[in-house]
């Protein structure tokens, strides 16, 4: 028997974005939406048994569905996710992937956090079904080059700013209406990847906090939604553009010139780096090749809208 979907009362809303994911909404978010009053689903659009699955597992959860003609990649997604919850009287976000899920206690502890400190986007540790750890907070993004390390390994002398900018996982994050309409959510130029850095430094910059609950965990099924399933561990077409692609938009969009120039030199590099994530025989096929040269192509013509007042680091 369906329920009809509810308006926010404790003010925390859910939102994911799906692609092809309805057995992990069924696996994930299933569990995850028992501590929320409101959970919205946007059906980025795959075919007509997706969509109908998704409104099929919606309808018997009560969950509302934003349903797009087309696929609008994550952050344009997650924009329309949240404008529907906004709508329905949501007051606090919890932005999720649908790979990843929490327990009520986990649930609790972000939606406290977030109500009392608003203008922070607040992230728990992520492990893996196994127990190993995927994200243990934030991480630096170098500027001299667009690499990234966990922040435990920051040299010293480094500040956040001109050398490195801190950023977190956009899998699982929290935060109030007020930060969301502030810094005007995600920047959908980048279609998936890298938005949630970009996110992080729009927060910083509106005078917003990075906060991690060291002891609150959600459990994160890294491959669920960008591996490539006939291939095992290797990653899909689409990181592998994406991730090379977008690294020069973010510079574009927030660095210097000369920093520009310096991420430019070191997009090779970098595009080596991102190839061997689906490990080293993604070396002998052509698709991940193909995909992460296309990445290196649009990311060296991407233009980017100019850039707001503020810092400028690189």
């Amino acid at each position: 028997m369906s329920r009809e979907p509810e308006q926010a009362r404790s003010g925390l809303a859910v939102v994911v974005v799906s692609y092809a994911s309805h057995q992990l909404l069924a696996d994930n978010l299933a569990r995850t939406a028992r501590s929320a009053d409101l959970v919205v689903v946007v059906d980025n659009r795959t075919d007509d048994a997706e969509r109908a699955a998704v409104r099929g597992l919606a309808g018997t959860r009560g969950w509302h569905v934003v349903e797009p003609a087309d696929n609008l990649g994550f952050g344009a997604g997650m924009n329309a996710g949240v404008a529907r919850a906004l709508e329905l009287g949501a007051t606090e976000l919890l932005l999720l992937n649908p790979d990843a899920w929490m327990a009520p206690d986990g649930v609790a502890g972000l939606h406290a956090a977030v109500r009392e400190e608003p203008w922070a986007l607040v992230v728990p540790r992520i492990e893996r079904p196994d127990g190993t750890v995927w994200a243990s907070g934030i991480t630096d993004l170098y500027l001299r080059d667009g690499t990234m390390h966990a922040r435990r390994r920051r040299p010293p002398g480094m500040v956040v700013g001109r050398d490195v900018e801190e950023w977190v996982s956009g899998a699982c994050v929290a935060l109030s209406s007020m930060l969301w309409d502030k810094i005007g959510g995600f920047d959908s130029s980048y279609f998936l990847y890298w938005e949630d850095v970009d996110l992080s430094r729009r927060a910083r910059d509106a005078g917003g906090r990075l906060v991690v609950l060291d002891d609150v965990v959600a459990v994160h099924d890294e491959g669920g939604t960008h591996r490539d399933a006939r291939r095992g561990p290797a990653k899909s077409a689409t990181y592998y553009r994406y991730s090379v692609r977008n690294r020069m938009l973010y510079a574009r969009r927030w660095l210097a010139p000369e920093g520009v120039r310096r991420w430019r030199r070191a997009s090779l590099r970098a595009a080596w780096k991102v190839l061997l994530q689906g490990g080293r025989r993604q070396i002998l096929t052509v698709r991940p090749v193909v995909a992460v040269s296309r990445g290196l192509v649009e990311g060296l013509l991407v233009r980017a809208p100019a850039r707001p007042p503020g810092r400028t680091g690189g």
